[in-house]
């Protein structure tokens, strides 16, 4: 089988489409016949080798997928064969650029019927990140107020939509050209931090869901209320603050199960829940997809996806 692999750290040359055997899934296992993979951020820190997990070479890229199960490993008992499935290969977040994959069966669920195979890998990582941090880190229940960081980004927009379908107050944060964008998702507020500073809009927040870290979440502490949270997906914040502000601050990495996907999965079939496609590029193209994760090429707004079902010659990196 055709595979995106790294065999040394470094930029997106360093990513080689080889033939390697197909592997076999062991207990709790699947394998997965590949249709289309999602890319993300995490990617790119893997080939750099700037991920927080240890990751040995040589290594297959990718993570989201979605597929049709091809065989299983033993211990396998709520899949079948030729089941259309969704979901992430492992922990480590590897293998998914290939034309099969080996997939934890804990990591997968039934796709969603509502959606293609493109859409349904543009799912898996930031819909569950969006969930775990709005309400198992944050917490939050309906007619509280939560701000939202980044909220046009991949993990943003689902966090908005999850929001509004859990009615809670959502202030969300967005460039000039992305307000009406964010509106459509349902943000009751959407302030412009181009031109506007949100702590100046809005205080007693229960929750902030930090997508963007650096000083926009360093300034976040300011606007919420005394036993608020602010959680983040993309650094730790500083514990001191936390603490003169009188409130609780953490950060966390998405665990992506069976039961969270499940649950993404009705929300997506029930129309609550709307996917946005950036861009798909076929499986000899992935390289491509990585130089527009480092901005060497632009990049659509929404999600990339690599369209394994359109897998072109090998090409060697140069």
């Amino acid at each position: 089988m055709k595979a995106w692999r790294v065999h040394e750290f470094g930029p997106p040359e360093v990513m080689v489409l080889e033939v390697i055997p197909r592997p076999v899934p062991g207990p709790g296992e699947v394998l997965v016949k590949v249709r289309a993979a999602g890319v993300g951020p995490w990617d790119g820190w893997i080939r750099a080798g700037k991920s927080a997990l240890p990751q040995p070479l040589p290594l297959t890229l990718g993570s989201d997928l979605s597929g049709e199960v091809e065989a299983l490993g033993t211990d396998v008992s709520n899949m079948a064969v030729r089941d259309q499935v969704f979901g992430v290969t492992n922990p480590r977040f590897i293998g998914a650029y290939a034309e099969y994959a080996v997939a934890s069966a804990g990591m997968l669920a039934k796709k969603p019927t509502s959606l293609s195979f493109i859409e349904a890998a543009s799912v898996p990582v930031i819909a569950v990140t969006a969930w775990q941090g709005l309400f198992e880190h944050g917490g939050l229940k309906a007619g509280q107020t939560v701000v939202i960081h980044g909220a046009a980004g991949n993990v943003g927009a689902y966090a908005v939509q999850l929001a509004r379908r859990a009615r809670l107050r959502c202030v969300a944060t967005a460039g000039t050209e992305d307000i009406d964008y964010v509106r459509s998702l349902g943000a009751e507020t959407v302030v412009d931090f181009r031109t506007q500073r949100f702590e100046d809009e809005v205080e007693d927040a229960d929750a902030v869901l930090d997508l963007v870290g650096s000083d926009t979440q360093a300034r976040s502490f300011q606007v919420l209320r005394p036993g608020g949270r602010l959680v983040s997906a993309v650094s730790q914040p500083d514990q001191d603050r936390a603490k003169r502000h009188g409130v609780t601050a953490g950060f966390f990495l998405v665990e992506v199960t069976t039961e969270r996907l499940g649950r993404i999965a009705e929300l997506v079939d029930h129309g609550e829940l709307k996917t946005r496609i950036g861009v798909v590029v076929p499986l000899a193209d992935a390289r491509d997809a990585h130089l527009m994760l480092d901005g060497r090429r632009p990049q659509p707004k929404g999600k990339i996806i690599i369209s394994v079902e359109r897998a072109g010659d090998i090409r060697q990196a140069t």
